[in-house]
């Protein structure tokens, strides 16, 4: 198979892998759907190798296929990177920056800020936690992430962005809800409700706990500050959120922890070999700035 044959099929495949799907990859790619499963089948054949089983309706990767999903990954960004570098030498930056973040509140500034700069480029944000923006970058699903805490992968690049404090927060109707102060002695034994594990705010939280030997219990788990938000008003527990992310409301009232100092630190990571990527450079450059 020669080199752009070859370089066709990985891209077949990738669509596929990345769809689950070959109807939806041959309309991505803006071919006929058995174009894309001969790119498949002739990849298959000529390596002797199995890249998808079926379950019901879906493409599912064989072990194999995972693998080499890893590398299409890889191909296919540095892809994306050459062509957004070579349109902004020819023109000005244009094309898409595909951004994580653990809230949406803190990266809305810069996004505005690098909006105004360059009003071609298109901005899309997913939210999720801690870990799994993490892996997305790791997996070349995502541009640039803002995570909790520092990355100790050497495949990533990981950039300081900003300190926040922490929060505890009640209901109104909690036993708590009326101190003027509490101490921290306060919160032995009162139940939370707590992020999923990999939430980086919950990892400062119980790093907080455990240096001050504060034991407390933990009523439910939400997977969204807003889940947690939305529980907490319900009574099942006081909830601990980033000062910034604290949304006041009827029926909450932040309370008053003296000597309560749990931080969190953001961070703007990206794949490493990327960090020169030009709209990748551009927003860390302007992150900078901000801080």
């Amino acid at each position: 198979m020669s080199g752009i044959t070859l370089l066709a099929a990985l891209k077949a495949f990738d669509a596929t892998a990345r769809a689950s799907s070959i109807t939806t990859a041959a309309r991505q790619l803006g071919l006929r759907q058995p174009t894309v499963s001969a790119h498949i089948l002739r990849l298959e054949a000529e390596y002797g190798v199995e890249l998808f089983f079926r379950k019901g309706r879906r493409l599912v990767l064989t072990e194999f296929g995972d693998a080499l999903l890893e590398h299409t990954r890889r191909i296919f960004s540095a892809e994306d990177d050459a062509r957004s570098m070579l349109t902004a030498a020819k023109t000005h930056y244009s094309g898409t920056l595909n951004l994580h973040a653990i809230g949406p509140y803190n990266v809305t500034p810069i996004i505005k800020a690098y909006r105004m700069r360059y009003p071609g480029v298109q901005v899309t944000v997913t939210v999720g936690d801690s870990k799994s923006i993490t892996q997305r970058i790791l997996d070349y699903q995502g541009d640039i992430g803002l995570v909790l805490n520092e990355i100790t992968d050497p495949q990533i690049f990981c950039m300081p962005y900003r300190e926040q404090a922490l929060v505890i927060f009640s209901a109104t109707s909690h036993e708590l809800a009326d101190a003027d102060e509490l101490n921290l002695a306060d919160l032995t034994n009162q139940e939370f409700v707590m992020r999923e594990e990999g939430s980086g705010t919950r990892k400062a939280f119980e790093d907080f706990l455990k240096s001050n030997r504060i034991k407390i219990k933990t009523s439910v788990e939400m997977r969204s500050r807003e889940a947690v938000r939305e529980a907490v008003i319900q009574g099942l527990g006081l909830g601990v959120v980033a000062d910034r992310a604290y949304l006041p409301g009827p029926g909450l009232v932040k309370l008053n922890v003296r000597n309560f100092d749990a931080r969190t630190y953001t961070r703007l990571i990206c794949r490493a070999e990327r960090k020169n990527s030009p709209l990748i450079a551009q927003f860390l450059r302007m992150a900078q700035q901000l801080i």
